[in-house]
């Protein structure tokens, strides 16, 4: 995938999860701090997790603060009043805002994590990729659940992290063909699958005690 591409997608998960963050935040009470936090943590948590097991040091959010600048500034506009009072007027809206923004980052963040995996280690692991495929796309949000007080997301929410995983597999398999076509279809593949998870409720079965 061209940089000048790879960039705006990126961009677009970044801003994707700090909507995310940011409405967890403000559902959550906090105050300005709080929300900016959690829209912060919730866009680049998953990045620095995947540089981590990759062994990138210091993690690329560090080195190019872009990414972390995007995140701030699109949760600062959450926290402007009208932002606030549409967001809680409209508890539909909300949910749909967060369900789309929320299965945009995860999307994308699932097929940008394979995509680094793949050009700093030569090993070609496909267990690798996967992992590092999902642990950038679900990271962001665990930590973002954990800090406001809830159970992970992927733990309790329709298809998540399986959605990811569906996601990775589609893009590992396609990804000879062609990396920009494959993670296209990746991402878009855990978006669909994160839609229709919400609108038909599906979910994984749930052990009885």
């Amino acid at each position: 995938m061209p940089e000048a591409v790879l960039l705006l997608f990126e961009m677009i998960g970044t801003v994707a999860f700090s909507i995310s963050g940011a409405m967890t935040g403000i559902k959550k009470g906090m105050d300005a701090f709080g929300v900016v936090t959690l829209g912060l943590v919730t866009a680049v948590g998953g990045g620095i997790i995947r540089d981590l097991v990759l062994g990138i040091t210091p993690p690329m959010t560090f080195r190019n603060p872009v990414y972390a600048i995007a995140a701030v500034c699109t949760a600062l506009i959450l926290c402007f009043p009208g932002v606030l009072q549409q967001l809680n007027r409209n508890h539909r809206l909300y949910d749909a805002v967060m369900l789309v923004m929320d299965s945009l980052g995860l999307g994308i963040f699932t097929v940008v994590g394979i995509q680094t995996a793949g050009m700093v280690t030569s090993s070609g692991s496909i267990f690798l990729l996967l992992f590092v495929g999902v642990i950038t796309g679900v990271g962001g949000g665990v930590l973002r659940d954990v800090l406001a007080g809830d159970r992970p997301y992927i733990f309790v929410k329709h298809i998540y992290a399986c959605a990811s995983l569906t996601g990775a597999v589609l893009c590992i398999f396609l990804w000879p063909i062609s990396g920009s076509a494959a993670m296209i279809a990746g991402a878009g593949a855990v978006v669909v699958l994160r839609l229709c998870a919400a609108r038909f409720r599906w979910s994984l079965p749930r052990p009885k005690p």
